[in-house]
């Protein structure tokens, strides 16, 4: 599928992280030096931990052995496994709007509303990174953000928490924030699979772009 010039493509098995970042720089580039369309990619990886630029080695204590990655986006460690919802997202920023910090504020409204659509009251926490839902003991972190923008082209995006096993997150303090825990759709007792969190994406697509202050809702 695709959406005003945007494709969208979901993969229906386990990508490699290797893979999927080679593909990620290779249409990155495309997109700027050869005018290739953008392209939003659903996707899952296995079990694994990739390292942001600002990563303390410190943070990452991994006692399951799984394979960690330079990742070269922004934040610190993170964990990418089977049952969460990946996005990764070669936006061209050149043409919809040179501002880094709206293009990361859209995201998480695209994802928070997304996830309101599955029936998850999900906001942002100032000063925290990220997706929050729940509030007292329950209050936990179910999506995380980390971007990075190569000559006005993104790379990277988000993660959401469909029904990972939340024990390999134990793995490293995610994304360097150790005094609240993550949580997903299964933990909260949601329904919800992926195939509607992607539906929710999609559905919400149109206003994420809107949101980047180039695109227009359709009539």
């Amino acid at each position: 599928m695709d959406y005003d010039g945007i494709e969208w493509r979901v993969s229906d098995r386990l990508v490699p992280y290797p893979e999927a970042l080679a593909a990620m720089e290779a249409r990155a580039r495309a997109i700027r030096e050869e005018g290739a369309p953008e392209l939003v990619w659903l996707l899952e990886h296995p079990p694994m931990f990739t390292a942001g630029t600002s990563a303390d080695p410190a943070e990452l204590f991994n006692p399951q052995g799984f394979p960690v990655y330079e990742a070269g986006r922004g934040g610190r460690y993170t964990y990418h496994g089977p049952g969460q919802r990946v996005g990764y997202l070669m936006l061209d920023l050149d043409k919809r709007g040179r501002d880094i910090r709206r293009f990361v504020h859209s995201l998480e409204g695209w994802m928070i509303a997304a996830l309101g659509d599955v029936g998850v009251v999900a906001r942002r926490e100032p000063g925290r990174i990220g997706i929050w839902t729940g509030t007292g003991p329950s209050e936990a972190k179910i999506g995380a953000i980390g971007v990075r923008v190569k000559r006005w082209v993104t790379l990277h995006g988000f993660a959401i928490n469909v029904s990972p096993d939340l024990h390999h997150f134990g793995g490293i303090v995610p994304c360097g924030i150790a005094d609240f825990g993550v949580t997903s759709l299964a933990a909260l007792a949601n329904k919800a699979g992926t195939a509607e969190l992607d539906a929710a994406l999609w559905a919400h697509l149109p206003e994420f772009l809107v949101d980047l202050g180039e695109a227009t809702m359709p009539s």
